[in-house]
């Protein structure tokens, strides 16, 4: 197996492969159904907002100085008059300010001040939301590439959108390789349970992807390359089968195949075995380790930039955190680490962290990246939030 590329270039090729095999932008999708899709293009504002000067305050437009001559709701103002208006609502032609209701009593047809009433109350344009004070129209509003929000629907039909223009959804084939794998009850000794079928669909719907299909495979030569070939979807995703030992097929179907190895493997542990591929047809292929810690790390490295690429998103910020004790070398290879924050702010690798192990990962607050140099206490490390 060649020494691989280091962490951060394999990230990159991944990020790359994505862009190279993006899927075409799908028709509009209606509001409502766009939660979580990535937004394929700029959103313009179709209108100011608010369209119309609006009162911010309930109280009464008012126009001139006071006392003021009441007149019905939505008249046009002339000085001397004032007209209720409530938050909101659309201000008079006229309008100087709005007077809170608090600030005034009316009596009949007659609108006064209150005592102790300031002049800052009475400042052109108090009270008053001037027509595109949040946004003029053409305006962008919400970027491409944007993973929409609910915040962000609602910042579209504001704007006058009914429906947005999204990127397709890639459609991820699972194929999950083990003979000593069971999928429910107690293992027997040899054994083990399947934690990939459980959690890769929701894994990878936070990246973006949506699982179009899983098949579980046998060590086998013929099975894999049969499985490979006539798995569909936009991206091919494996799980275990990527070292070289007897019973490790995959990368000798992949040679069989023609595949361009995009990633041969990654100078990183756990997750040091990963690959990323292209296949004959042009789909990527993520070949993930058997080891269920080493394959998450392999996830944030290979499957969440590629999909970020295929869908028009950009690569998952890397953010920073301060080392909370030493952190020992590693010769030529990367670590990624699941952390929890001490008291005192310090990042420090949680329990129980083995590549088989899950319960370090479970516990953690985000993944560092320790360098192959090891890193001192205090010091600042790249890290990487978890998808849940």
């Amino acid at each position: 197996m060649s020494s691989g590329l280091r962490w951060e270039d394999a990230r990159a090729a991944a990020y790359a492969a994505g862009l190279a095999a993006a899927l075409r932008p799908a028709a509009d999708v209606e509001l409502a159904a766009c939660t979580g899709r990535t937004l394929a293009a700029d959103l313009p504002a179709l209108l100011p907002v608010p369209h119309y000067a609006s009162s911010a305050m309930d109280g009464w437009a008012i126009a001139g100085t006071g006392p003021w001559q009441l007149v019905p709701a939505g008249t046009g103002l002339r000085p001397g008059q004032a007209a209720p208006v409530v938050t909101g609502g659309l201000i008079p032609d006229g309008t100087d300010s709005v007077l809170r209701s608090e600030c005034g009593t009316a009596a009949t047809q007659q609108l006064e001040l209150c005592p102790g009433t300031t002049e800052r109350e009475l400042a052109a344009g108090r009270h008053i939301r001037p027509a595109g004070e949040e946004t003029a129209a053409g305006a962008v509003v919400v970027a491409a590439g944007t993973v929409l929000t609910p915040a962000h629907l609602a910042v579209a039909a504001v704007c006058g959108h009914d429906a947005l223009p999204v990127a397709a959804v890639p459609r991820v084939a699972l194929l999950l390789t083990g003979d000593e794998v069971v999928t429910s009850g107690i293992p027997a000794p040899g054994r083990v349970r399947d934690t990939f079928g459980p959690t890769l669909p929701a894994i990878i719907a936070r990246f973006g992807g949506q699982v179009a299909g899983s098949r579980r495979l046998p060590d086998d030569f013929a099975t894999t390359a049969e499985a490979i070939a006539d798995c569909g979807g936009d991206v091919v995703v494996t799980t275990g089968g990527t070292g070289t030992s007897a019973a490790d097929h995959l990368r000798r179907v992949l040679d069989a195949d023609g595949a361009a190895i995009l990633v041969p493997s990654i100078r990183m542990r756990p997750g040091h075995p990963a690959l990323l591929a292209r296949l004959a047809d042009g789909r990527p292929l993520v070949g993930l380790p058997g080891n269920p810690l080493a394959a998450m790390m392999a996830l944030l490295t290979l499957a969440d930039p590629l999909l970020a690429g295929m869908t028009g998103r950009p690569p998952a910020p890397l953010r920073t955190v301060r080392a909370g004790t030493a952190l020992r070398p590693l010769h030529n290879q990367d670590r990624l680490v699941p952390y929890g924050l001490a008291p005192d702010g310090g990042a420090v690798p949680a329990d129980h962290i083995g590549s088989a192990m899950m319960r370090g990962l479970a516990a953690a607050d985000g993944v560092m990246v320790v360098p192959a140099a090891g890193a001192d206490p205090g010091q600042r490390l790249p890290a990487l939030d978890l998808p849940w």
